[in-house]
């Protein structure tokens, strides 16, 4: 993990590269984070795999900050393998207009787990080359990973041999 002092260089590097683009810094039990802009979101990740040495996207996560807003996170996981160093870039998308970049044609390990973001909190990914629900079917209504889906699910009743013993259910 950088440092204090390493994520704040990174991080000032990234802001005179793309400027607005870094909105704060969190080092806390040693874990370096950067929150940045969602419309700097293939700019940031691409200079800290070519400038910073982050060459692997170890994941994607969808993340509901209910009740506040932005509502809608995306967490990306990045690695330097030849450091073992590891860093964070989270950003936020309002509920209203839930769209990130997709950042699938420089990360293409990016491809399914920004497909379950999408099935889970309805973030969509512009420039996604397949962008469908991976989990849920796709006439399902709603993104079961938000904070305000009902937490009891849905009923089943299950009608395989609804033939042969009808009735059984009541």
């Amino acid at each position: 993990m950088p440092d204090q002092v390493g994520l704040e260089l990174i991080a000032g590097q990234l802001a005179s590269q793309i400027p607005g683009a870094v909105r704060e810094t969190t080092f806390f039990r040693g874990r370096a984070t950067i929150e940045i802009e969602p419309t700097a979101v293939r700019g940031v990740l691409s200079a800290l795999r070519d400038e910073h040495g982050y060459r692997a996207l170890m994941s994607v996560h969808g993340v509901d900050y209910y009740p506040q807003e932005p509502r809608l996170g995306v967490h990306y996981e990045l690695l330097d393998m030849s450091r073992v160093d590891r860093l964070t870039v989270k950003l936020r998308v309002a509920l209203a207009e839930p769209t990130v970049e997709s950042v699938t044609p420089d990360w293409p390990t990016a491809d399914h787990q920004e497909r379950e973001v999408y099935d889970m909190f309805g973030v969509r990914f512009d420039g996604h080359p397949d962008l469908r629900r991976i989990l849920m079917p796709e006439d399902y209504e709603g993104h079961p990973q938000r904070r305000d889906f009902p937490i009891g699910g849905e009923p089943v009743l299950f009608t395989h041999n609804d033939a042969t013993s009808p009735g059984w259910t009541r």
